[in-house]
């Protein structure tokens, strides 16, 4: 993955890591809140070597030297039971030497003799109360026991305490900046794993990006998810201020620039399966060309279960099927739609055998007719991965157009169904994305037109009151 996958993959993954977030820094503050309060408070003691008032700067040097070495072996002394003993008997603590020895650490910076002896509580006073009880019993055991001369007289070490402990006035721990800190950055690292992951597992297209990962092939347009298509799917017609009407003509330019040196105008709209909004894209787009002033004849290609004649408004139950078996001339079943030079050639009746009848002679015949005679031929057939109908079309034709609907088509089933046609030597003219959100990362920049306004939709006619008011 490039940095831009990685960036796609946050932006749509954001509500993840959003929630991870928050989730961290909720578990980060009830810790804080379900944990006990702890206190620390530290005495340092200072360390030296008896010397006389005429000692010389070298016996000055090495007595100091002699008390950092000392110094190193003190630390362990300090959580001793003959130094911590006198500091259970002093204060009355409830407790034993080695667990009291728990609460308290001894330190020394490099090359120092001060040591610093930190006790941790969950009572501030307390806390202080065994800094310096210890600090004071740590003092008697090594000037009274361990470095005092077995013939009597002054010990040889000094030990003094010169800053004692003080009752802390706020907890060290737990600490509610630190928690939140590590409970936010636990939570990114979960939610953007979480998006990741999502993005991994998700086999579905949802975009443009969806689709550039797994073809070459390029994006014609999109179209934007609308829940009322069933009901008015001639959006073109229906509310042609509408972006989504827009969208179409967008697809509509860039069509007219793809074969722009061949000889076919005849091209297949197919899906890699059904409910992918092929229809609905091919009368919306035979729409859109004839509001240019091109002749467009729009065929009903699937043979085994056609929409358009509802679609269109018009009577369906000759067609296709009666031009190619030769019962009925084209003249005769060609049906005008609307002012402009719009013409539909409804399916007819359902065949038993619509690969064979969609790949005959008579068909070919059929589209070179209308190739000399119009500029745009749409046909409207299967999907791709159940039936062949579409390859065998599109090898008679300038290409295929396929639909991939955002959310339905999975990314296997896009790239079978074009490894289907490259096999049949057909050309796939370009990939149109329909159902995408209007928003978010996976949304199609040129469906939103403010100059269109609002993009109200009038109250819709059916498309047999539209067609019929059309040609009154």
């Amino acid at each position: 993955m490039t940095l831009n996958d990685y960036i796609w993959v946050l932006r749509k993954g954001w509500i993840y890591i959003v929630v991870g977030l928050l989730l961290g820094v909720a578990v980060g503050s009830a810790l804080v809140i379900a944990s006990i309060p702890k206190y620390s408070a530290a005495a340092k003691v200072f360390v030296s070597v008896q010397s006389t008032d005429t000692a010389s700067a070298g016996e000055l040097v090495s007595g100091n030297s002699y008390a950092q070495q000392k110094v190193r072996s003190y630390l362990d002394l300090v959580s001793t039971p003959s130094v911590l003993e006198p500091v259970i008997q002093e204060l009355g603590l409830a407790t034993t030497p080695s667990e009291l020895a728990s609460q308290i650490t001894a330190t020394s910076a490099a090359n120092t003799v001060i040591i610093d002896i930190s006790v941790v509580d969950t009572d501030p006073n307390r806390a202080a109360d065994i800094a310096n009880a210890t600090a004071s019993s740590f003092e008697t055991v090594i000037v009274d026991d361990l470095e005092k001369p077995l013939g009597g007289g002054p010990s040889l070490v000094k030990v003094q305490t010169v800053q004692p402990a003080i009752s802390p006035s706020r907890p060290f721990s737990p600490n509610l900046a630190q928690n939140i800190a590590l409970g936010a950055a636990l939570g990114l690292i979960i939610g953007t794993g979480a998006a990741i992951l999502r993005s991994v597992l998700d086999t579905r297209v949802h975009g443009r990006h969806d689709v550039e990962a797994v073809t070459d092939v390029p994006i014609l347009g999109g179209t934007t998810f609308d829940a009322d298509s069933v009901a008015h799917p001639l959006i073109v017609h229906a509310d042609p201020r509408s972006p989504r009407a827009e969208s179409f003509r967008g697809l509509r330019t860039n069509l007219r620039f793809v074969n722009v040196n061949g000889d076919q105008r005849a091209f297949v709209i197919t899906s890699s399966v059904s409910g992918e909004g092929k229809s609905t894209t091919a009368a919306n787009l035979a729409l859109a060309l004839a509001e240019t002033g091109a002749r467009v004849v729009l065929i009903d290609a699937d043979l085994r279960l056609p929409r358009l004649a509802d679609y269109m408004g018009i009577e369906g139950t000759v067609g296709l099927t009666d031009v190619l078996i030769g019962r009925v001339p084209l003249a005769d079943v060609l049906q005008r739609w609307g002012e402009k030079e719009l013409f539909i050639l409804p399916a007819g009746d359902v065949p038993p055998n619509p690969s064979e009848l969609l790949g005959s002679d008579a068909m070919v015949e059929l589209l070179a007719a209308l190739n000399e005679q119009v500029d745009y031929v749409l046909l409207d057939s299967p999907p791709l991965l159940p039936v062949t109908d579409a390859a065998v079309l599109s090898s008679l034709t300038a290409g295929a157009i396929v639909v991939a609907a955002a959310g339905k088509v999975r990314k296997a089933q896009l790239t079978a169904a074009i490894r289907n046609l490259n096999q049949t030597d057909s050309k796939v003219i370009g990939v149109v994305v329909t159902m995408l959100p209007s928003k978010g990362p996976d949304s199609y920049g040129g469906t939103e037109y403010s100059y269109y306004g609002n993009g109200a939709r009038p109250a819709a006619e059916s498309p047999r009151a539209q067609h019929k008011r059309d040609r009154a």
